[in-house]
Order: C-alpha cells, then sequence, then structure tokens
C-alpha cells in the first residue's frame, strides 16, 4: 500500500518577501510576517495572491489614486509610523527589562548587608525622592521598579538558587575537596549546622564555597550531623572518593571516634573501601584551649572587679570617662572583658595596663583598694599579647595548612626562648615586663610563678598540637617540594622529587608565595603523584574560622526583631553575604515576563 502523503505547509516553503510588494501593496516584512502599513493587520505567508487581495478588498480604492511621488511620500509617513509604534513596544519591553534587573541588584544588596526584605521599600522612597529632585523626567522608571517586601523574598529565594546551581556545577569540575564544620544556636535556639566545602580543579582552581547551612530541630547529636553531612554531599553530588580533610571543633559530636561525625564518616569510607580523610581539629580552636592554662585567677579576678567597679553603675562609668578626659590620658574608657572571645582578654589586659596610674587614682577617690600585683599584670599582659598575636596569624580565610602550620611551629621555637630568656630575667620581647623591670629595680620579680606558667603553656601547645605534628612530612612535601627528604617520602613520590630537586628551571620558577601557581603549572605526566598531593593538601582547612565569621554574620541577620525569619531565607541570606559567586541576573531576568511596579 503507498505511504500517504502528508499535506504540504505553505509556509515551510521559505518564501522570500519581494521589495516591490512594498510599492505595488502597501506591505513591508516584519520579522517572519508582511505587515499592512495601512492597517497594521499581519499576513503570515509571503505570496503575492495573499498581499494582492488584502490591498484590493480593504484599501485599494482610497489609495490607488496615489501615484508617483505623492505615494512615495505616503509610503515614507506610513512607514515612520509603524516604526515608531515599535519603538514605543521595544523601548516600554527595555524599560520593564531593566525594571526587573534593578530589583535583582537591589535585592542582591539587601541581602548581602543583612537588611530587612521590608527595607525595599524604605529604598523605593529614597529613589523617589532623588529622581523628584535630580531627574523628575524619569520619575516614572524609577517607580516601575518593584521593591516590595514580597518582591524582595522572590529575588533572594530566586538569587541565592542561582548560586547554589553555579555551586552544582563547580563541584562537578573538583578532582578533590574538603569540608569545614560547625554548629552554633540562633536566637529561636534552633541548632545551626554550617558546611562549607573548598575544592581544587585539575588545573588547580579553588573555589570554597557554603555548601549548607542545615538546621537541626531536635537532638545535635553526631548521628544528626553525619545525616546531614550525607544529605549535603547528595545534593551537590559529591563522590566520597574525593573527599580529602574534615575540619571541625573538638565537640564530642564532631570527633568522637565512635558515636561522633568523625567516627561515622571514618566507617562509611572503609564500608565503600576508601581510605579515611585527613582530621584537622580547628587550630584556632586548639590555641584558645592553649592560652586557658594561663588563667591567673589571682589578676584576672582583680582586673575583672575593678573594671565591674567603674562601668556597673551609670553615674560612675560617666565621672571615671570624664576623669581620663581631665587627664588628657590617651583612652577614654576601660573596656568589659568576655571570655568566648578569642582576643578579649588581651586587650583587655592591655587597656587595663596602660590606664592603670589612672584607675588607682579614681578608685581611691571611690575608696576602694586595689591589691598589689604590677609584676604579675605586666607578665600576663606582654604573653596574652603574643598569643593574641598568633591568633591573629591563624585568622582569615583561604589559609593553606602548610602556612598556619609554620605559624604554629614559629610559635612554639618563640615560647621556647622566651622560657630560657624568663629564667635569665631577660625581658626583651615582654615590653611591659621590661618597664617594669627598668622603673622599679628594687621590686622583687615573681620568677618561679612565671616560668612555671611558660613551662605549662609550652606542654600544652605540645600536647594540643602533637596530631598535627604527626603530619609535618605531608605539609613539608606541600609547602617545598625541593627541601623535602628523598628517603623519608613514599615511593610513590621518590623517583618524582629526584626529577623535581634536580630540575634547575622549576627550582628557579619556584615561589613559596604563589604555591599554587607552581604546582598549576607542573608537567601532570611527569609528577603525577605530587600535583596529586597538591591537589589534597590545597583544600584542606586549617580552622573552622570561616564558619565562626559566618555565625557572626547570622547573629546580626537573625535578631530578636527578625527572630520569625525562616531557615530558608536564612540560608540563603548566609549564602549572598558569603560566596564568591555573583549570580547571574541577566538569565533571571530572561526567565520571568517582565512587570512594571504597581
Amino acid at each position: 500500500m503507498a505511504k500517504r502523503l502528508g499535506k504540504r505547509k505553505i509556509d515551510s516553503e521559505c518564501r522570500v518577501f519581494n521589495l516591490q510588494w512594498t510599492n505595488n501593496f502597501f506591505f513591508v516584512q516584519c520579522k517572519e510576517k508582511a505587515v499592512c502599513l495601512i492597517c497594521q493587520e499581519t499576513v503570515a505567508v509571503f505570496k503575492e495572491y495573499n498581499l494582492r487581495r488584502h490591498y484590493e478588498s480593504r484599501h485599494k480604492d482610497k489609495y490607488d489614486s496615489l501615484q508617483g511621488q505623492i505615494r512615495a511620500d505616503k509610503l515614507s509617513k506610513l512607514k515612520s509610523g509603524l516604526l515608531s509604534q515599535q519603538n514605543t513596544f521595544v523601548r516600554q519591553a527595555q524599560l520593564n527589562q531593566a525594571s526587573v534587573r534593578a530589583s535583582f541588584r537591589v535585592a542582591k544588596l539587601i541581602a548581602r548587608s543583612g537588611k530587612p526584605f521590608t527595607d525595599g521599600e524604605f529604598v523605593k522612597k529614597c529613589m523617589d525622592a532623588v529622581a523628584e529632585e535630580v531627574c523628575p523626567e524619569k520619575k516614572d522608571a524609577f517607580n516601575a521598579v518593584s521593591l516590595s517586601a514580597s518582591t524582595i523574598t522572590r529575588r533572594v529565594e530566586e538569587i541565592g538558587s542561582n548560586v547554589y546551581a553555579q555551586l552544582q556545577q563547580k563541584t562537578k569540575e573538583f578532582d578533590f575537596f574538603s569540608l569545614a564544620l560547625d554548629e552554633s544556636t540562633d536566637v529561636q535556639d534552633t541548632a545551626q549546622l554550617l558546611i562549607f566545602i573548598r575544592g581544587v580543579s585539575a588545573n588547580f582552581e579553588i573555589c570554597e564555597e557554603l555548601a549548607a547551612l542545615q538546621s537541626l530541630k531536635g537532638t545535635t547529636t553526631g548521628e544528626d550531623i553525619f545525616d546531614k553531612v550525607c544529605q549535603t554531599m547528595e545534593k551537590l553530588d559529591l563522590d566520597w572518593s574525593k573527599l580529602a580533610s574534615i575540619t571541625t571543633d573538638g565537640a564530642p559530636s564532631m570527633v568522637g571516634e565512635t558515636r561522633g561525625l568523625i567516627g561515622r564518616m571514618n566507617r562509611e569510607l572503609e564500608k565503600r573501601g576508601l581510605t579515611a580523610p585527613l582530621r584537622v581539629h580547628c587550630l584556632i580552636h586548639q590555641q584558645a584551649l592553649c592560652c586557658k592554662v594561663l588563667k591567673w585567677d589571682s589578676v584576672m579576678k582583680v582586673v575583672v572587679s575593678c573594671i565591674n567597679f567603674i562601668r556597673a553603675k551609670g553615674l560612675k562609668h560617666r565621672q571615671f570617662q570624664e576623669f581620663l578626659s581631665e587627664l588628657e590620658s590617651t583612652h577614654r574608657d576601660v573596656l568589659y572583658y568576655t571570655e568566648v572571645r578569642w582576643l578579649s582578654r588581651g586587650r583587655v589586659l592591655r587597656r587595663f595596663y596602660e590606664l592603670l596610674p589612672e584607675i588607682n587614682a579614681f578608685l581611691h577617690l571611690k575608696d576602694k583598694t586595689v591589691p598589689e600585683l604590677i609584676w604579675h599584670l605586666a607578665f600576663l599582659t606582654d604573653v596574652t599579647e603574643i598569643l593574641n598575636s598568633l591568633n591573629l596569624q591563624l585568622q582569615g580565610e583561604g589559609k593553606l595548612i602548610c602556612d598556619m602550620y609554620s605559624h604554629i611551629k614559629a610559635f612554639e621555637v618563640k615560647l621556647a626562648l622566651l622560657l630560657e630568656q624568663v629564667k635569665k630575667r631577660n625581658f626583651v620581647h615582654l615590653p611591659a615586663t621590661q618597664n617594669l623591670s627598668t622603673e622599679n629595680p628594687a621590686v622583687p620579680f615573681p620568677a618561679e610563678k612565671c616560668v612555671e606558667a611558660l613551662e605549662m603553656l609550652k606542654a600544652e601547645f605540645g600536647v594540643r598540637f602533637s596530631e598535627l605534628h604527626v603530619h609535618a612530612k605531608e605539609i613539608r612535601l606541600f609547602q617545598n617540594p625541593f627541601v623535602a627528604d628523598i628517603d623519608e617520602a613514599q615511593p610513590s613520590y621518590q623517583f618524582e622529587l629526584a626529577e623535581l630537586q634536580n630540575c634547575d628551571v622549576l627550582k628557579d620558577a619556584f615561589k613559596p608565595n604563589s604555591l599554587i601557581d607552581f604546582y598549576a603549572a607542573l608537567p601532570n605526566d611527569t609528577y603525577p603523584n605530587i600535583k596529586k598531593h597538591a591537589m589534597k593538601m590545597s583544600t584542606v582547612f586549617g580552622s573552622t574560622y570561616i564558619c565562626e565569621k559566618t555565625f557572626s554574620r547570622m547573629k546580626l541577620l537573625k535578631t530578636p526583631m527578625r527572630s520569625r525569619l525562616t531557615d530558608e531565607h536564612l540560608h540563603q541570606c548566609l549564602r549572598l553575604a558569603v560566596t564568591r559567586m555573583e549570580p547571574d541576573i541577566q538569565l533571571l531576568t530572561s526567565q520571568m515576563q517582565a512587570h512594571s511596579s504597581h
């Protein structure tokens, strides 16, 4: 049986518009259709019969008498009218698109600044006020931008989803990745788990982003945290075999070998036939724990008592500030001590020590005596300031583990040096103690207690960072492969190290401050194992600093005044606040129909 032929479609014949039809029938081509210049009706098919029939049936009687230049002038006038009409629609469409893009950009700024979504309405009033004064003729254009609370909410959701989609695409390029986790509670007592990811691609492009903010509504056990981590890895389609390290604080739910997150992660990897990732206990957290050895309650209790005496009552506080002003003191007030803040003790002690004469004078005026603790105060101020310097060196985003480890090792050397010098009453690195020794040589120095404090601090550092020292060779190999001991290196690295250490060109190109660029330029076929090791080490989080910083933002975002902020909106706001990716606003605008604001 012969195959039945389908109907032939005329509009698929690729007909071409004939320019003579404009003069003959008052039609012009507009995109894929012919448009009548007189009535603006369209004809779908470029066929002379169709255009002639329309012209003769509707316009011939009126326009057929127009000939020569008169007909040409009429055609020109009708073309101009049609073009003007089309331009009006185009301009309106462009204005609508621009207003949508503007609302997206304002929403992004509001989210990144941690402002309430309702602030969009305030921004709109500000824009109107500026437009009225600067460019009143464009006030309607500003009014077209929709910045209502509901619009800003939708925009933030769409921008956050766009950035997350970009992250999902980015994670597909990772050769290795590491995770940093920390948990805290918000103003509603909801436990919030932050999970950050740092990944590296084959060409050593490092990406550090917020992987997830997971809300824990009930318990916060190791099992709960493990389930949320698995959920996050599944959503980002992460390969477990590419997990290089996990960085957490020292909470049992995190580091527990049996029921904690680390123990559960190790068992999961063992079940999959994979090796356990490098486990890192946040170096800043460990440094802060080491500082607790220097309690010296005999000093801190007196300092805190004096500060509270001055600042507890409004009248005394004002009198003290006025007292400092009359004496033209360098500082205008004492600082409150907050134990949980890393740098608080050092700054409080330094300010208290520098204001000690003024504080003593003021307290005597108020009939309050201060115990004599000048030596202990000076020594504790100096040592705490040195510890604060280390803390500041360890802080910061994107730090490599090798740089942080160098700071730890350097501090341990400084501590040993300081201990030997204090034993000999050499205070060259302790400025407050040195000045006191010079000004009051007759006052006996409590050497035994100070030496004991430094020895305890040294011992604590040795214990706290012993786990990190176990990986010293791996870190050193990453930091500078040219000085690595070939004999002590793993067999898979030995031949490659021998080749690398005897290549003068690469040796000359090596710069410690551009480590990532150096490894990116290494030939992959010659040094595959060294590059693989460098990829893993470059992703390691040395601390959970980025989590702590993000929690500080969370406290500013979800305040008692914004306690109804949902977990999803909190997540989107935090993502936009910390991300290094830029949302594709052009794509978001093109995916929606533009409407002017009401």
